[in-house]
């Protein structure tokens, strides 16, 4: 668990909720292989999940660049290899980099709420980044 000052990186698929309405069986296969994706890339990048539920990802990195590239690879993997079958699903990423503060194995204060809002200020497919993350990826 990363601690001290971490990059944060939260994911969200748009327009989940229509969709698990009009097409639950092909949401279900397209959110699996979303689940696979989006943690393969955190993990592969040196990610530390802490947090999951529906359909998004609460993610802290010890270092900015492995969060951004993680984004990245999250990104082109959900454009690559969708099955046909599956709804498509299109995955919005704010990252964020900031001192945290840890208590019981998980993270709050600022720096996660500012992760958390810039995802929301993201649409589907895009990744946004602040500068403090530019700034860290130095």
């Amino acid at each position: 668990m990363p601690t001290g000052t971490v990059t944060f990186l939260f994911t969200d698929i748009e327009g989940s909720a229509r969709r698990w309405e009009t097409a639950p069986d092909a949401m279900a296969r397209a959110l699996f292989r979303h689940d696979e994706v989006v943690r393969a890339a955190i993990e592969d990048h040196g990610g530390y999940v802490f947090a999951t539920g529906g359909d998004a990802f609460g993610a802290a990195f010890s270092r900015a660049g492995d969060a951004v590239a993680a984004a990245g690879a999250t990104q082109l993997g959900m454009r690559s290899g969708a099955d046909p079958d599956t709804v498509e699903l299109r995955v919005r990423i704010g990252v964020h980099t900031g001192v945290t503060e840890e208590r019981d194995e998980n993270y709050f204060g600022a720096a996660v709420n500012r992760a958390a809002r810039v995802m929301a200020a993201a649409h589907g497919g895009q990744t946004l980044a602040t500068l403090a993350t530019g700034v860290h990826t130095r």
